[in-house]
């Protein structure tokens, strides 16, 4: 049973099952980063490319973990010292990139729309690993594997998405995922930083914190996207971290065994105190480590190797 689709570039798309198929294949591969000789042969013949046209440390290390342990040649590839600095097209580097053979691209972009874009000019499966401010659906996929981990069923689940959701593509694809799994989604943040009618994706919408977390059982805390913003947002940083940092007090407002999650990188001090970043409740560190695992699964999926 496989995914039916060439490309992930939405979580929109997926139903449910295909989300539980996802989670339930990165099980499979999870025991796989433990064993002494981290491989299995799944994609061994098999090209992916990594396309990123932004920075990343963590997604791009973490797909080209994921290619490498099922056994695919990788090629990273830096747009920085290629054609695209000489005014080459995002398709014409792809389709040359698709001429090498290449069975996966995965992409990150500045723009959003660019995988979707990409996918209709190529053959090679397309996987989106962030579009601009539009959607980062490998994040939200591991960061349901990460709760998962913990437990926690998805429905009548209570989840609070705190600070910049206007500017978070990871916020997006957790709408989309955990609406769609049955959990309650509460989205929070200063006026200047949330979406116009956000909250026709079924969202509940707080500008207070305190009164936000009463009640949730995962805080799942979001990058101020300074990079993004292009203008001021809130007065001061201080500011900020006054009205929406997360500090070991506010923890205490939510369900007793609470988790804490992050995308990272995390700026420290402003969207979360450093000790409930440190803290037992917090599962940052798990997510990275599950990113791994579940980028596994979408690499097996989407190579056609689990239909």
């Amino acid at each position: 049973m496989g995914l039916k689709r060439k490309d992930l570039l939405t979580l929109t798309v997926l139903s449910a099952d295909d989300i539980m198929l996802i989670l339930d294949t990165a099980d499979s591969f999870k025991e796989v980063s433990g064993r002494e000789i981290k491989k299995v042969p799944a994609l061994r013949g098999k090209t992916v490319v990594n396309l990123f046209f932004e920075p990343s440390t963590r997604t791009r290390t973490s797909f080209e973990l994921a290619a490498k342990r099922l056994s695919a040649d990788v090629i990273n590839f830096s747009p920085s010292s290629s054609s695209v600095v000489k005014g080459e097209t995002l398709l014409d580097t792809a389709r040359n990139i698709e001429a090498m053979q290449a069975d996966i691209i995965v992409l990150r972009h500045s723009s959003a729309g660019a995988a979707e874009t990409l996918a209709r000019g190529v053959k090679s499966s397309v996987i989106n690993a962030g579009d601009g401010w539009h959607e980062h659906p490998t994040q939200a996929l591991l960061d349901l594997y990460t709760i998962r981990g913990r437990g926690m069923g998805f429905a009548g689940l209570r989840v609070a998405i705190v600070g910049d959701v206007a500017h978070s593509r990871v916020a997006r694809s957790n709408i989309f995922a955990l609406t769609k799994l049955g959990a309650e989604v509460r989205v929070v943040g200063p006026p200047t930083m949330m979406p116009l009618h956000i909250d026709q994706l079924g969202v509940r919408v707080y500008h207070n914190l305190d009164e936000a977390l009463r009640g949730v059982h995962v805080i799942m805390m979001l990058r101020l996207q300074l990079e993004r913003q292009g203008r001021a947002l809130f007065p001061t940083i201080r500011e900020y971290a006054r009205e929406f940092g997360l500090t070991s007090e506010r923890v205490k407002l939510a369900e007793p065994g609470a988790i804490v999650m992050h995308p990272g990188p995390i700026n420290r001090g402003v969207e979360i105190a450093p000790d409930v970043a440190d803290s037992l409740s917090s599962v940052i560190l798990d997510q990275v480590a599950n990113g791994v695992a579940v980028r596994m699964g979408i690499l097996y999926l989407m190579s056609g190797s689990g239909t």
